[in-house]
């Protein structure tokens, strides 16, 4: 029997403590759900019975999606063969050499961590590692180094941001060198400052916190005998990236009256991004960065939308309104619609104008993660992280264009300005067998159909009542008129680049089933739930602009011991324990990764590897846990290295600058930093081969 740590016993939703609520996302789970539309709850949605139609248009996807080898439902759960192959939990015991084992899909071949709560990074036996770049290390020229005592805005300004979570990593045609481009979500001052006092921050505290948000761009040196990396300070591409500096609105809403201020009577342009969560990155060399739990920024929101949005109707835990009317919702009332939004970044510019893309929507955005058309045009994918919101997808009207000309690259920087805006609502169908326990439905699976519905193209509105710009500030609004369907916290979304099936993190919903909010449903199978799922979705006829889709729940998270877990029907009891999927991403193999935010299982969190195709399909592996109070985002799997953002170690209740809960990176007597950190085998091969 696998030996397993105590159950947390957090009192707080998620599993997180107090102080990374406080910090990340203003208490959004303390806080009344935004969404309090009367449209249809997911579980009154799959109380349907599909129609015929809809179930034999499902059956012609299934057919023509396993000719073609790629859909959802063309999966079959392993066979009683696959039941008999090694189990991942085998490996432990008769692993190989250098870091490999002799069993486990491609890629996965590696011994699995034990779950624990060691305060370091810990990673499979034949591994090593290294911190690439610390929170505070310089990356520009004339940044000075890192001193917690002496910290100016300043230097932070030219100094890798805090707390990175998304992360991409780009070619450069430079001999062993890549692009590495990182989120700064947001900061924690208490363990940023020595006796900083939460209810009086000074003013320098608060510009520091400023230059400390937003996006990092530093060139990364490749070790050529193994996967270590480490930053080429000064490079010419290295960039810093704040709360303070300019942004540009671009597409249908940009100019809109709803997004002028003050200071901007154009409508256009934005100082700053914040609360940078996941993002993507695009076949034509840009990333895209998802501005998430904005809301928390600005005091005194007392409209209806600042509800929606969940503004909160006093001072913030930051105070930034005390030093910049902008974070006044009373004084600028504008201000918070030009946060929220899909930033685009040309990390190969270092004098671009970063643009916020409103033809994406405005929402609290996780991630945003293109794929192409048969004839070239991106399709993005979308999940609004909160309680019972929505999961949207963008379809460009233009198609992109190969090459790196600038003729091309101008044309490409436009890909995300002009399309139409969906929003998903889900179908089951086995509404009869869902009891809120998690029990799989009759059939074997939970699954389904969906539609994407319209809300708008360029400055068409699909939704009665609302102009086209309302459609694209007020996004959940739409969402909640035409019956989106109401999701777990829909977090980071993935297209599989070899089987074009698109996984959707759902993290947690702990008011799931409590008096006066939705019950259980297919997609979302059991009340109180603390550890999440993952939704996976083919598109019809394996086309990202179809207006429909199939989808079947790929894994239901949790101890694999509790039989209201599920791995894609792989035998559970050779499986590692996973809660609270959060970041995902793919590997060359094709097999899924998967980074977790508050796990509910007594360890630290983690990252995984599943395999999502053949006969080891559901086959989970965690690869390495993160230090106490920190969270494993942004994961990037290459062929010999993996990449990890270290955020908020040591934010655990109760600490501070002066006591400590963590001593990573650097030991005791140093700072807690976030970090990012590279993962490689030491005898130089493969991940996972």
């Amino acid at each position: 029997m696998r030996r397993m740590l105590p159950l947390l016993s957090s009192n707080h939703p998620g599993g997180r403590s107090a102080l990374t609520c406080r910090y990340r996302c203003g208490d959004a789970c303390f806080h009344e759900v935004p969404n309090t539309s009367d449209n249809e709850y997911a579980g009154d949605v799959i109380a349907g019975t599909l129609s015929r139609r809809s179930m034999m248009r499902t059956a012609a996807v299934v057919t023509v999606a396993t000719a073609a080898g790629g859909a959802v439902v063309a999966q079959n759960a392993p066979s009683a063969q696959a039941a008999a192959v090694p189990a991942a939990g085998d490996a432990r015991h008769g692993g190989g050499h250098g870091g490999g084992t002799r069993d486990g899909a491609r890629g996965l071949r590696f011994t699995p961590v034990e779950p624990n709560t060691a305060d370091k990074v810990t990673v499979p036996e034949g591994y090593a590692q290294n911190v690439v770049i610390r929170w505070g290390e310089p990356i520009l020229r004339g940044a000075p180094a890192f001193d917690a005592d002496r910290q100016t805005a300043r230097a932070q300004a030219g100094q890798f941001g805090y707390n990175n979570d998304f992360l991409s990593l780009l070619p450069l045609r430079e001999h062993g060198r890549q692009v590495l481009v990182a989120n700064h979500e947001y900061t924690d001052e208490q363990l940023m400052f020595k006796g900083y006092d939460a209810a009086n921050p000074t003013r320098e505290q608060v510009e520091i916190a400023w230059a400390a948000h937003g996006l990092s761009v530093v060139v990364v040196q490749e070790e050529r005998r193994s996967g270590k990396l480490t930053p080429v300070t000064r490079h010419w591409l290295n960039r810093r990236l704040t709360a303070t500096s300019e942004f540009r609105l671009t597409g249908p809403a940009a100019g809109s009256d709803l997004l002028k201020t003050s200071a901007d009577p154009t409508g256009t342009k934005v100082l700053g991004t914040l609360n940078n969560c996941a993002g993507g990155t695009t076949p034509w060399g840009t990333t895209l960065h998802g501005e998430e739990n904005f809301n928390q920024y600005f005091a005194n929101g007392t409209s209806a939308t600042d509800k929606r949005y969940g503004l909160t109707t006093g001072a913030t835990e930051r105070k930034w309104e005390r030093f910049d009317k902008r974070f006044d919702a009373a004084r600028e009332p504008n201000e918070s619609h030009r946060f929220g939004w899909v930033v685009e970044l040309d990390p190969y510019d270092p004098d671009s104008t970063p643009r916020k893309r409103t033809a994406l929507g405005r929402f609290k955005h996780e991630a945003a993660q293109p794929r192409l058309t048969r004839d070239g045009r991106p399709v993005v994918y979308m999940g609004d992280d909160e309680r019972f919101d929505y999961f949207y997808k963008f379809v460009s009207s233009k198609r992109m264009k190969k090459g790196d000309s600038r003729a091309a690259r101008a044309h490409n920087l436009t890909l995300l300005d002009e399309g139409t805006l969906y929003v998903a609502k889900l179908t089951g169908d086995s509404p009869q067998d869902i009891d809120g326990t998690g029990k799989l439905p009759n059939d074997g699976e939970f699954d389904g159909s969906g539609v994407w519905i319209p809300l708008a193209t360029g400055d068409v509105s699909h939704v009665p009542g609302m102009t086209a710009e309302e459609v694209y500030v007020f996004t959940r609004l739409a969402g909640d008129k035409v019956g989106a369907t109401k999701m777990d916290r829909p977090e980071d979304v993935e297209p599989s680049p070899r089987t074009g099936r698109v996984y959707v993190a759902l993290t947690n919903n702990s008011d799931r089933g409590k008096t006066g909010k939705p019950g259980a449903d297919e997609a979302n199978p059991r009340n109180l739930n603390k550890h999440g799922q993952i939704l996976e979705l083919a598109e019809h006829w394996d086309d990202p602009s179809s207006d429909g889709f199939a989808w079947r729940l790929f894994l239901v998270a949790g101890d694999p011991e509790d039989p209201a877990t599920y791995f894609a029907g792989y035998p559970k009891e050779k499986v590692s324990p996973i809660s609270c999927p959060d970041n995902v991403a793919f590997d060359p193999h094709g097999n899924l990764w998967i980074s977790t935010d508050g796990a509910q299982l007594g360890s630290h969190d983690g990252l995984f590897g599943v395999a999502t195709t053949g006969e080891r399909r559901g086959e989970l592996r965690q690869f390495l846990t993160v230090p106490k109070g920190a969270e494993t985002c942004g994961p990037i799997i290459q062929d010999r290295r993996v990449i990890v953002a270290v955020q908020h170690p040591g934010e655990v209740d109760g600490a501070t600058v002066e006591k400590p809960a963590s001593v990573w990176p650097d030991g005791p007597g140093r700072l807690v930093r976030p970090s990012v950190v590279a993962v490689y085998r030491k005898d130089g091969r493969g991940i996972g081969v």
